[in-house]
């Protein structure tokens, strides 16, 4: 990710030139490995969203009844995370580098990952109840508003730069969720009016939790620098989600929800090992979705991982309809379409951003 090199190769007299060779071969290597890195994350997450959420519907539409079963299964997959914390061989030399140190920087990491654990563990929980209430097509479309709740936030935290796309973005993308509510019924689910309007809800302030704790996020990798990326995202997933997953097991046990799972699992009308598989499918891909965001988070910004979440908002209703008989009526045929184009507005002031960046550089090799 280095502009510009091309423009310092061709412009440089001489033995120069030849000397940049090297250089502008490094550097077109490492552009190339981003990329590649990026595409993988993006992968990821199309791929863990979309079947994470599905699985979570097919749970709920087969007898499943747990709102913290659900819950838990969001998070309860981070130990396929711990094999590379104890194995990765910059280990070792992953220093912590923060504005604190000795004592006070452990504590300061502990309080971080306690502070994630608790909005975590909510979100995913709140997204439980919007899941069991609501369409998985509906459910789809209001979460697009937590693009518009990040970027918002990170004009705060991360000192996010707005422009009229931007806001058109944004204002799209609320309105494409505030559609919804607008709906007299609950297509696609036995929900009543009243648990149609909690799903909403809920859906609504969780999509604002994610954007809360992504921005977070890319905060905390500002702060603490390791010398391998990779390390640093599963480190704080790992904690976060032990974190989360000690709150959520207290509130399965607290609540008495724990019982009924035996009968749960024998009354499930595609049978037992399809329960099983169904909850350990819908927990592995959650985790494959959190490093996929967790990797464009440390690669790029917190938006740029929710614009890249909100290009699979088309696969989740599509799929929907296919396997769910969900019906994609003309007020969720508009959210979708509004959804799309503030995801397009969004992707063309980066485009924008990326010209002008070049421009830059371009004119500071001339100068």
């Amino acid at each position: 990710m280095v502009p510009g090199e091309e423009s310092r190769e061709t412009k440089s007299p001489g033995h120069r030139n030849d000397a940049s060779k090297p250089e502008a071969a490094l550097s077109s290597a490492r552009n190339y490995k981003w990329w590649l890195r990026i595409a993988v994350f993006s992968l990821f997450v199309l791929s863990g969203q979309s079947v994470a959420t599905i699985l979570g519907r097919l749970y709920y539409e087969k007898g499943g009844k747990s709102k913290w079963m659900e819950t838990l299964v969001q998070i309860v997959g981070f130990p396929i995370l711990i094999p590379y914390l104890f194995f990765s061989p910059s280990k070792s030399s992953s220093a912590t580098k923060t504005a604190l140190d000795g004592r006070m920087d452990a504590r300061l990491l502990v309080l971080v990952y306690i502070i994630f654990g608790i909005i975590l563990a909510g979100c995913a929980m709140l997204f439980s109840v919007g899941l069991q209430y609501l369409p998985v097509s509906t459910f789809s479309l209001i979460s697009a508003s937590q693009l518009g709740f990040t970027a918002l936030l990170a004009f705060f935290i991360n000192s996010q730069k707005f422009t009229p796309l931007t806001i058109n973005s944004l204002v799209l993308l609320t309105i494409s969720s505030t559609l919804l509510v607008f709906q007299s019924d609950a297509n696609g689910t036995t929900a009543s009016t009243g648990k149609y309007a909690v799903g909403f809800t809920c859906t609504l302030v969780a999509s604002a939790g994610c954007g809360l704790i992504l921005n977070l996020t890319q905060l905390y990798f500002r702060k603490v620098q390791r010398t391998d990326p990779i390390y640093t995202i599963f480190e704080l997933l790992t904690y976060e989600s032990v974190v989360a997953t000690f709150i959520i097991l207290v509130g399965l046990f607290a609540s008495g929800e724990w019982k009924e799972l035996k009968e749960e699992m024998e009354e499930f009308s595609l049978g037992k090992v399809s329960y099983v598989m169904t909850l350990v499918w819908t927990a592995i891909t959650w985790q494959v979705f959190a490093i996929g965001m967790g990797g464009l988070i440390f690669q790029v910004s917190s938006v740029f991982s929710n614009v890249i979440a909100i290009v699979g908002l088309p696969i989740v209703p599509v799929l929907a309809v296919v396997f769910f008989d969900d019906k994609m009526d003309g007020v969720k045929a508009v959210a979708m379409v509004l959804a799309v184009w503030g995801f397009l507005s969004f992707v063309y002031q980066q485009h924008l951003d990326d010209v002008a960046s070049k421009a830059q550089d371009r004119n500071n090799e001339s100068g």
